[in-house]
Formats: C-alpha cells, sequence, structure tokens
C-alpha cells in the first residue's frame, strides 16, 4: 500500500480510531459522565462523527473558525462547546452565525470576555450559554479562587443575552483532587446564590480513565484519545497497537553505517518534545532515535548499524499528534473493510 502514497504521509487507521472511541464511551457511560471530544486532534468530520455515534453529546472548538468549518463539514453536529475567550468584533460577529446554526456554549474567566460576549448576545432570541473557566492548577486561563468564579458566575447570570451554564477547567495531569475541591466550593457557592449549576466539564486524555475519581464533573472532554501519540505511550496510558496516528516517510539518505536521512521534518513530525527525547518512534525500531529535525529532514541514528536503504519506507509515531493534524492538507485513512481514503482535514489552520 505504501506505493500508492507519497511521503511524508499521514496514515489513520480508522479501525483503531474505532476502539479508542469505544473504550472511553465505555466507560464514561459506566460513570455516568457525558463525553464531549475535543476536535482539535483529528479536525475531521467524519471522526467526530464516529464520536456521536458512539455516544458522545456534542463537539469541542478551540476556535469559532475551527467550529464553523466543522459544522459546515457535517450536518450531524448540532452542538458545540468552545473553550477560549471570544475577543473582537469580527470573531463576535462569527460566533452571532455559528450560534444561529448549533447548541452553542462558550467560556469566559474575565468580566471584559463577559460583557463583549454580552454586547453580541443582547437582543437575541436565544440567549448564549456562557461556562465560567477556572484554573484548577494548570496556570494557564481560568479564574484563581472559588469566590472569584462564583462571582463571575453572577455577572453572567445578570448579562443582557447570555444564561449562565456551569464551569469548565483544563487540569494538570494528575489533577483531579484540585478539580474536585475546587468546583465542589465553586458550586455550593454558586447554587447559594440561587443559580444552577448546569454542567461541569473537565477533560485531559492523560487522565480520563481516571475520571471517575472526580465525580463533581459531569462532563469530560478527551482530545487525543481518539489518536493518541508517544507521549501517551510514555505515561503508560496506552500502548503502540492503540497509536492510530502514524507518519509514513521515506529513507532519502545513508550518509553513515548508523545514520539515516527522512524525508519528514518539522513540518511532518512537530518538534513538540513534551519531555521526551528525540522527535518520535519508528515503530518496529527501538533502537533507532530521531534525535534531529530540520524543516524537511528528519535525522535516524542507532548505536549499532541502522540497516535501512534509501527507498525504504518507515512509520512513525509522532510525540504529540494533535500537531500533525494541523499540518497537512489531507490524510490517508486505511481501514479493513473501506481499505485506502484520503479525507481532506477541512478544520486544519483554523486559528481565528
Amino acid at each position: 500500500m505504501s506505493d500508492e502514497i507519497q511521503t511524508p504521509a499521514v496514515m489513520i487507521d480508522l479501525d483503531v480510531v474505532r476502539t479508542n472511541i469505544a473504550r472511553f464511551q465505555s466507560f464514561a457511560d459506566r460513570h455516568g459522565l457525558t463525553v464531549r471530544p475535543h476536535i482539535k486532534t483529528h479536525k475531521l468530520p467524519q471522526v467526530a462523527e464516529l464520536q456521536l455515534e458512539a455516544g458522545a453529546i456534542g463537539i469541542t472548538c478551540q476556535k469559532v473558525s475551527e467550529a464553523l468549518s466543522m459544522v459546515e463539514g457535517s450536518d450531524r453536529i448540532k452542538d458545540v462547546l468552545i473553550t477560549y475567550n471570544i475577543i473582537g468584533d469580527e470573531k463576535l460577529s462569527r460566533l452571532v452565525e455559528l450560534a444561529d446554526r448549533v447548541s452553542l456554549s462558550v467560556v469566559a474567566d474575565s468580566v471584559a470576555v463577559v460583557d463583549g460576549l454580552s454586547a453580541a448576545f443582547a437582543g437575541r432570541p436565544k440567549p448564549l450559554r456562557v461556562l465560567v473557566e477556572c484554573n484548577t492548577g494548570a496556570d494557564r486561563c481560568g479564574v484563581s479562587s472559588p469566590d472569584a468564579a462564583a462571582a463571575l458566575a453572577s455577572h453572567i447570570a445578570a448579562s443582557a443575552g447570555l444564561a449562565f451554564g456551569g464551569l469548565m477547567t483544563y487540569p494538570p495531569v494528575g489533577g483531579q483532587l484540585q478539580v474536585q475541591q475546587f468546583m465542589g466550593e465553586v458550586k455550593a457557592l454558586i447554587e447559594a446564590d440561587g443559580l444552577s449549576v448546569g454542567s461541569i466539564t473537565t477533560g485531559g486524555t492523560p487522565d480520563m480513565m481516571t475520571a471517575d475519581l472526580n465525580p463533581v464533573a459531569t462532563e469530560y472532554r478527551p482530545g487525543t484519545y481518539v489518536y493518541n501519540d508517544r507521549s501517551l505511550v510514555a505515561r503508560g496510558v496506552c500502548s503502540w497497537e492503540d497509536c492510530a496516528l502514524t507518519v509514513l516517510a521515506t529513507v532519502v539518505s545513508v550518509p553513515a553505517a548508523n545514520r539515516a536521512i527522512i524525508d519528514a521534518g518539522s513540518k511532518a513530525l512537530t518538534s513538540d518534545l513534551l519531555g521526551l527525547t528525540g522527535y518520535g518512534h519508528v515503530l518496529g525500531r527501538d533502537d533507532i532515535t530521531i534525535d534531529q529535525l530540520s524543516e524537511e529532514h528528519g535525522r535516524l541514528v542507532s548505536d549499532g548499524p541502522i540497516g535501512l536503504k534509501v527507498g525504504q519506507t518507515v512509520r512513525i509515531v509522532p510525540n504529540h499528534a494533535c500537531v500533525v493534524t494541523n499540518m497537512t492538507d489531507f490524510v490517508h485513512v486505511v481501514s479493513a473493510s473501506r481499505g485506502l481514503e484520503v479525507w481532506p482535514v477541512v478544520a486544519r489552520g483554523k486559528v481565528l
């Protein structure tokens, strides 16, 4: 099959994708969690549809343009959460357009963001559902205290065109206890003010199979789980057999006995290390390290003879699957029932 494909090529094993989706959906169903997968990893309406068929209640997106492209790519996507502060008239205008097409929720972590949303949605027939983003230890976005979260929830509820929808967090790995403590306290404060907390949504693939340790949460947003990658194998979350995304590369030079060069560099494999050594895992060759990347070349080295020839292909599990998806116009999708297909990555480059 590799003879049919020009390299470097992003390969997706659809049968593994289905298995990965089913595994977590089954876990979530057993523990009473709704699933709202983050599509940043695959950016494909077809895969979102598989997630919805398995039982997901909707999808998570990071940007308005990303969400619009997914909705335009599938009439089955009806419920979208955007987990990003949305600022600026043009983005807000497109958010209104999106709200006319799906059941839409967004997040906010400041009065400034809330007031911008209110200005865009005041007077519209249906209020926009807004969740308070909380910082439970990842130290990215999010209000930093339960009191501040409760105050922002009250501000949302009092703002024209908006409805308070609940709480959202992206926790640090291993942060279930912080989520439980923070969200439990915020929920009690908000309910004491007479508001209902519609949903408490958290996420993160590394901790998804221990999500039951955080019973205050009602919803989980896994992303990378659909493909998995080297970083997750290193954490013990999955095995190489669970990695649905690989990069097929061709050896273009063997300039030394222990060194080979492939046609996949940082534009195909990503330079993300995520705490690892090297830039991906060559399947079947534990002795090889991808120790350097330029834009179009990857350097493979081995302590002994590398045993590769010019023209030979290798399959690589990247360190970080999500970034790889965003660097290609299309992916090669393989399954036992459908053979080889080429799917455009419709939400790639959607950063606005």
